[in-house]
């Protein structure tokens, strides 16, 4: 499902009578974690199990993540980022309901792994390329 310009909604939204009138126009809910994952998955033609595998998570804990169970670090989100082939823009969604920070180019750690994320690295050479500028790995 397409999603709306960000400046589009921008627009809309100061152009409402109130934020609550948009709010309801466009669904806007805090959206969960484990929902975004399904929503993801499905999208994507994914499998849990797999994404679970790729990711390098431990099965259970990786079901708990899935099931909203259980919360996930900033970097075991951009783990499963990683193993489902997220662009920049889905990755930073999936952050986003994790409730963990964005990735910030400004930040050196961070500039790598849009970097990777953007050339469509695996989790493994991401992580490679974390170590050879002396970064903290993903994993």
């Amino acid at each position: 499902m397409e999603e709306p310009l960000t400046e589009e909604l921008l627009q809309e939204l100061l152009a409402a009578p109130d934020p609550h009138a948009f709010a309801e126009r466009h669904r806007l809910e805090k959206r969960t974690l484990s929902e975004y994952l399904r929503q993801l998955l499905e999208e994507k033609g994914l499998e849990r199990a797999e994404t679970v595998r790729r990711a390098g998570l431990n099965d259970t804990f990786g079901y708990q993540i899935f099931m909203g169970q259980r919360g996930a670090s900033r970097d075991k989100v951009l783990q499963l980022a990683f193993a489902m082939g997220l662009s920049l823009k889905e990755a930073n969604r999936l952050l986003q309901a994790a409730g963990a920070n964005e990735l910030y180019c400004k930040n050196r750690r961070d500039a790598i792994i849009i970097f990777c994320l953007d050339r469509g690295y695996p989790l493994q050479k991401a992580d490679e390329e974390l170590y050879r500028f002396g970064e903290d790995t993903i994993c």
